[in-house]
């Protein structure tokens, strides 16, 4: 998944993104709203966790901007304020959840991977194919009942494969959903990532390459 993480204060932002992307998350930083909205113009997001009191710009502006637009992004509003009416305020403004400060870090996790699962269809939470079993919510993966010791980027590139139950998923599409806006689209990042994902998965090879397609999982 994707994930836009907005906050003035910027080491609590890049302390969530880095503990985001530990999570085998994509994960892009703003610290102002319109830096916020800028690059939701540019990526697709599936959420957006913004903090209310942003400058040149609030998280609730650009919630309000998100809502508007109709866009799948969820968003996840981060506040200081404890009240009900604060709650109340920011859900009215097109949030699907609201967290405050401080919280546990576990908590924004889970709740931020609940969000991304209501931007797409449906998946159950483990994830089965030709003997590849991706366990989503422990965050690990096995085949043929043997443990694979997987890095974020890889564990991200088979959770991609597995969500796409079959079909090619592109090299645009999989920089785009586990890598960041750093990612130089003109690297072989994605190459190197498969085949080393294939070598660890084993044989025979479960992760093939679709001719000006992208790669897809499967036997077949």
């Amino acid at each position: 998944m994707r994930v836009l993480v907005a906050d003035d204060e910027k080491l609590l932002a890049d302390t969530i993104a880095v503990g985001l992307r530990r999570a085998a998350m994509a994960v892009d930083v703003a610290y102002e709203g319109g830096q916020a909205i800028e690059k939701i113009q540019v990526n697709r997001y599936d959420v957006a966790v913004l903090d209310r009191d942003m400058p040149g710009g609030t998280g609730d502006d650009v919630c309000r901007w998100i809502a508007e637009r109709q866009l799948t992004t969820r968003v996840l509003l981060l506040t200081a304020a404890v009240g009900v009416y604060d709650r109340v305020e920011g859900l009215s403004l097109g949030a699907d959840d609201y967290l405050t400060k401080p919280f546990a870090f576990a908590e924004l996790v889970a709740r931020v991977q609940a969000l991304a699962r209501r931007t797409a269809p449906a998946l159950p939470p483990v994830l089965e194919r030709d003997g590849v079993v991706v366990d989503i919510a422990t965050r690990t993966a096995s085949r043929d009942g043997r443990a694979l010791e997987l890095t974020n980027k890889e564990f991200g590139v088979l959770h991609a494969l597995m969500r796409a139950q079959g079909q090619a998923v592109s090299t645009e599409d999989l920089l785009e959903q586990v890598w960041d806006e750093h990612a130089d689209p003109f690297s072989n990042v994605v190459r190197v990532t498969v085949s080393t994902l294939r070598r660890k998965l084993g044989e025979p090879p479960v992760v093939q390459t679709v001719p000006r397609a992208g790669y897809r999982i499967g036997l077949d």
